[in-house]
């Protein structure tokens, strides 16, 4: 948490986003630790914007659809950002409103210079003076709501046979296809990792998992101890992260890959099924730092402290803020 100091100029904060949740809840957890309560601002871009990088942009707040949220006065104190499709519209903000401290999540991929900070992963090979690198993607899990999570789904889990093995899946995307063959591959080893250690699995799908992937799964798996959220109700996710001995975590989310090693238990990653040099670069160095170990089947053991990276951001927005503001 930063100091009163920080505070006690009361910013106004804007969350800046596409309103992909993954990049939303990034800024939004990075807000959370500053002690700050956003104004979130979901932009939709027209055309011919949508296929220009965003260097090409002319009269960028020009491109915003009519059911946009509208970037218009009183202007923040703080921005986060996050998104390529953000990136002209947040430094148009700041060159109209100098005052505006300018937050990027993620490689913003030009300017890096315009902004006052730039919070990026190891595996986008950023380096300046105003970057801050993590190994993973910002998110808000700690133990104060780890320990709420396990009690709010004690009901859930608790009486499941252990261990219990969380299982996040995610899905298609433009470097990864979860394919019915690959589908069945995945169930197959779930059911030989729970075959060969007994226990149980906690399964929750995301977004982008396929009904026929479910199915697979669920088919594969019928006679396995297990609960699979089946969409109603709260979302059991922090449940799960909470109540889990281990994971097994699909390779084609840097969020869920992230929020799972911050519990600090064994994270395995089912990758089988894609890839591109960016995320090999994340895996590459998670498996190198002993956070994570390819899912081959089986269920190991081992140790490592969890990854929580938000002190070392928040510290970092601290004394740039401070710079910034003397």
């Amino acid at each position: 948490m930063l100091n009163s100091n920080f505070l006690s100029h009361n910013p106004k904060c804007w969350v800046l986003t596409d309103g992909k949740p993954g990049m939303e809840s990034q800024c939004i957890a990075l807000a959370d630790t500053l002690g700050l309560k956003p104004i979130i601002k979901r932009i939709s871009v027209r055309s011919p914007w949508t296929i220009l990088p965003p260097h090409l942009w002319i009269f960028p707040l020009k491109a915003l659809k009519i059911k946009s949220d509208k970037l218009e006065p009183p202007w923040p104190d703080i921005l986060i950002a996050t998104g390529s499709k953000t990136v002209a519209l947040a430094l148009s903000v700041k060159t109209i409103n100098p005052a505006t401290f300018l937050i990027q999540i993620q490689n913003p991929t030009k300017s890096i210079s315009k902004f006052d900070i730039v919070i990026a992963p190891k595996h986008d090979c950023l380096s300046a003076t105003n970057v801050v690198s993590t190994v993973g993607a910002l998110n808000s899990i700690n133990k104060r709501k780890l320990n709420d999570a396990f009690t709010e789904f004690e009901s859930e889990y608790l009486d499941l046979p252990k261990p219990l093995i969380g299982v996040l899946i995610g899905g298609n995307n433009k470097n990864f296809q979860l394919n019915q063959n690959r589908t069945e591959h995945f169930a197959s080893m779930l059911r030989e990792a729970v075959k060969n250690i007994g226990g149980s699995l906690a399964i929750t799908p995301s977004r982008r998992t396929s009904k026929n992937s479910l199915e697979i799964i669920k088919s594969t798996l019928s006679d396995i101890p297990k609960n699979i959220w089946n969409g109603s109700g709260k979302n059991p996710y922090l449940g799960i992260l909470a109540h889990s001995d281990c994971f097994i975590v699909t390779g084609d989310s840097v969020n869920m890959v992230s929020e799972a090693m911050a519990t600090g238990k064994p994270v395995h990653v089912f990758k089988d099924f894609g890839g591109s040099k960016k995320f090999d670069r994340f895996h590459t160095l998670l498996e190198k730092l002993g956070v994570t170990r390819p899912f081959s089947g089986k269920i190991e053991k081992w140790e490592y402290e969890p990854i929580d990276e938000m002190t070392l951001v928040a510290d970092a927005v601290k004394k740039a803020w401070n710079f910034y503001k003397n």
